[in-house]
């Protein structure tokens, strides 16, 4: 038995001994966290276990369809419930829980991820970082619980896999990303359908934005590097929100001769969070981790107190030194 079947394993152990589970999805949730923790409440519900899905912030409207998002509970006080297990999907560590309280409100803490920068922070770590998507990882473990997936999971792990795959294109897809999909489109899979609402259809506000994005666009490092910023004002012109940008970036990296891309947003109180992407064999990983912020070799994140353009100037320059081979 390998080491991940062997996880897998003790997992669906602590599953089956459980009574109450609470699953705790990351903050600014994705496809991939949300699709994951959707479908672990959907499986356990058919075991009898109750099962409460935790978000510290609002489902994304591109998301809203997803079967159980209108059940995520926002809460940051435990209104008198307690849990015999917590399970953390997607959380590459726990700062990004969100719902730290629930670990005071849990029996024992399991995890499920597939970033490589993952620290191992739970009692038992179902972590594989060659794995496309946390979703492929609950593909197995659905196997291990012996739980054949119905239609609504299926349309769960399809929008885990699919957004954290960039529709199939990242470099992260691999041939157990496609095996999984042979086996969803058995299922029903009403793939026209999700594919244009995960990649094709856009609001007005989000569209504003990325043209003010696109307007802050500069290029740097001989053009290897591209750069955007979107303030708090530009946000409020638009009336966007957050979630609005959580693509943006891309426009940036997709253009002709850049290796790397950067988009910087101003959060709120003086906090701005910056995503980070790179073309191969480049990397970004180790950019974001020397500003304490994580991710993927070639998708990562940073949040980091500053101002607006400074925070931009410093993490392009270490984006810069990376391209040139100077170490972090």
């Amino acid at each position: 038995m390998t080491e991940q079947k062997r996880e897998c394993a003790l997992i669906a152990d602590a599953i089956r001994a459980a009574r109450t589970v609470a699953v705790c999805t990351h903050v600014n949730p994705d496809g991939d966290t949300l699709g994951s923790g959707l479908c672990m409440k959907l499986a356990m519900e058919r075991m009898g276990k109750s099962v409460d899905v935790y978000n510290r912030d609002k489902v994304p409207d591109n998301l809203a369809f997803l079967p159980g998002a209108d059940s995520v509970l926002h809460d940051a006080e435990p209104n008198g419930r307690s849990y015999d297990l917590l399970l953390c999907t997607d959380i590459s560590d726990k700062a990004r829980m969100g719902c730290e309280w629930l670990t005071g409100y849990c029996g024992r803490m399991i995890q499920i991820d597939h970033h490589s920068t993952n620290p191992m922070y739970a009692e038992v770590n179902s972590v594989d970082g060659n794995a496309a998507a946390t979703c492929v990882m609950i593909a197995e473990q659905l196997e291990a619980l012996g739980i054949v997936p119905d239609r609504d999971m299926a349309v769960c792990l399809y929008t885990g896999i699919s957004t954290d795959t960039g529709n199939f294109a990242f470099p992260c897809t691999n041939s157990e990303a496609f095996a999984v999909m042979t086996r969803l489109m058995e299922l029903d899979l009403p793939l026209p359908e999700l594919n244009r609402i995960l990649f094709r259809e856009r609001s007005r506000e989000q569209l504003l934005l990325i043209g003010r994005a696109i307007a802050s666009l500069r290029f740097e490092c001989s053009g290897r590097i591209g750069v955007m910023t979107l303030t708090r004002a530009d946000f409020d012109a638009c009336g966007a929100l957050n979630e609005h940008a959580d693509t943006v970036v891309n426009f940036a990296l997709d253009t002709v001769g850049t290796d790397m891309a950067l988009l910087a947003r101003e959060d709120g109180n003086g906090i701005i969070k910056c995503s980070l992407r790179a073309v191969k064999p480049y990397t970004v990983s180790e950019v974001a981790t020397a500003f304490g912020g994580g991710g993927h070799e070639q998708a990562a994140g940073i949040t980091a107190a500053g101002e607006l353009e400074d925070v931009a100037g410093r993490v392009a320059q270490a984006m810069a030194d990376r391209l040139n081979g100077k170490k972090q």
